[in-house]
């Protein structure tokens, strides 16, 4: 089944895009949205809306395939590439992308997706969300052309097995950490609650702000999760941690804190993502080696999670090689085509590194479904519910696509069962 042709079309994410570096450096929020001066290339207001491309490729029996360009949420920071608007690459798409792509075999999705990744453009690569929704377009094309699913096709790309139930799906609360922790409590949602921890102010001056809300996390648990619930708390601090003990970087005081939130956790697994943010990826690298090591040492169950200048796949193996997290972020859009997530996911085997299938609040239930795929080829070890900050719709997106895949997947592998019985 050939390539027809490839539409671009400008629409909207479920988020935002924020200006992180504007954010760190004290914008006050008003509202929704942020007061001050932007900071980072490319932004006009601090908080701006959330932008798409969607994506259709058209085969040659006129059946279309989709997938969804999408940038994170802090654009243009720690390493990442810059703002993405819309209107401005659209025409990229539909211009040097459709070329390279008209004619190709729908079928091979790995070889038009490392296309993508070598393409140039004025001399530059292709923007990563670009990538990253062409290559969802692709996924899907190859898919449809052999009546097969997602998973199956990018299994067959990778080399995996696939999961046989759905991968533990990671909530995310936003700033309404306490209500949608709740909602999550109620659904028994594996991995929660994210919490957006941004500020000072939210883990507070010593840091027991965030203890306190530890607490309050494993009261409700009890109080509002369904029986047998075990759930492994995930707290995104942004490097706040560094921040409150910090300047310079104060090793025995941060691993005494991560202690103390191991015991307000207690008796659930609790990871920290992003314990601080030191600027640059080898930097970032030896601060949570040394961390891990004291975590180590002092006997602190905590799991640290590697998220900023965690970004490419050379990124990822950088932080796998040495040793420098328990879990890496795979944040999808980050990575170019999606692929490269599952690339990235399968570099974590056989280490003591886990993967996190992440991306952002700022996808599409289009790209989200995309990665849940991806999660099950690869069977992660957590996938994050997305987008937007609601909770509710991104895990039903998530957890929904995963759970259709997998049981399409058995009624198929039990009619060829049935099949070879009927035979013999």
């Amino acid at each position: 089944m050939k390539i027809q042709n490839v539409y671009a079309t400008p629409g909207y994410s479920g988020f935002f895009f924020d200006d992180q570096r504007a954010i760190k450096r004290g914008a006050k929020q008003e509202g929704f949205t942020y007061v001050g001066e932007t900071v980072t290339d490319g932004f006009e207001e601090i908080r701006q809306a959330g932008e798409t491309i969607i994506v259709d490729v058209e085969l040659e029996d006129g059946t279309l395939a989709r997938g969804d360009c999408a940038a994170v949420q802090y654009s243009g920071a720690g390493g990442r590439d810059p703002l993405f608007r819309a209107g401005e690459y659209a025409p990229v798409v539909e211009g040097p992308v459709a070329d390279e792509l008209r004619g190709r075999d729908a079928t091979d999705f790995l070889e038009n997706a490392e296309l993508l990744e070598e393409l140039e453009v004025g001399g530059d690569r292709l923007h990563t969300a670009i990538r990253y929704g062409v290559s969802q377009a692709l996924l899907d094309a190859a898919a449809r052309a052999q009546n097969t699913t997602k998973t199956d096709v990018m299994a067959d790309a990778l080399g995996t097995e696939p999961a046989t139930e759905p991968v533990p799906v990671f909530g995310q609360s936003g700033d309404n950490r306490y209500v949608n922790a709740e909602k999550m409590f109620i659904k028994g949602v594996p991995v929660l609650p994210h919490a957006l921890i941004n500020s000072v102010e939210k883990i507070g001056e010593e840091g027991e702000v965030l203890l306190e809300y530890v607490e309050w996390l494993v009261e409700r648990s009890r109080e509002l999760g369904p029986e047998g619930y075990e759930p492994r708390f995930h707290i995104d601090v942004y490097g706040m941690i560094g921040e409150v003990f910090g300047a310079p970087y104060d090793r025995d005081e941060v691993v005494d804190y991560f202690a103390a939130l191991e015991a307000a956790a207690d008796p659930f697994p609790i990871q920290i993502e992003g314990p601080m943010d030191v600027g640059d990826r080898q930097g970032q690298i030896e601060a949570m080696c040394e961390l891990r090591d004291g975590l180590k040492a002092a006997g602190v169950g905590v799991d640290i999670v590697a998220d900023e200048w965690c970004n490419t796949f050379e990124d990822v193996q950088a932080f796998v090689d040495a040793g420098a997290a328990d879990l890496v972020q795979v944040k999808t859009p980050d990575l170019g085509g999606i692929h490269r997530s599952g690339m990235a996911v399968r570099y974590c085997d056989g280490t003591d590194t886990r993967a996190y299938l992440g991306g952002t609040c700022n996808e599409t239930e289009t790209s989200a479904r995309a990665c849940a795929h991806v999660a099950l080829a690869t069977n992660a070890a957590q996938v994050l519910a997305k987008p937007g900050m609601g909770f509710d719709e991104g895990y039903m997106i998530v957890e929904n696509e995963m759970r259709r895949t997998v049981a399409r997947r058995q009624r198929e592998q039990q009619t060829q069962t049935d099949e070879v019985t009927a035979d013999d």
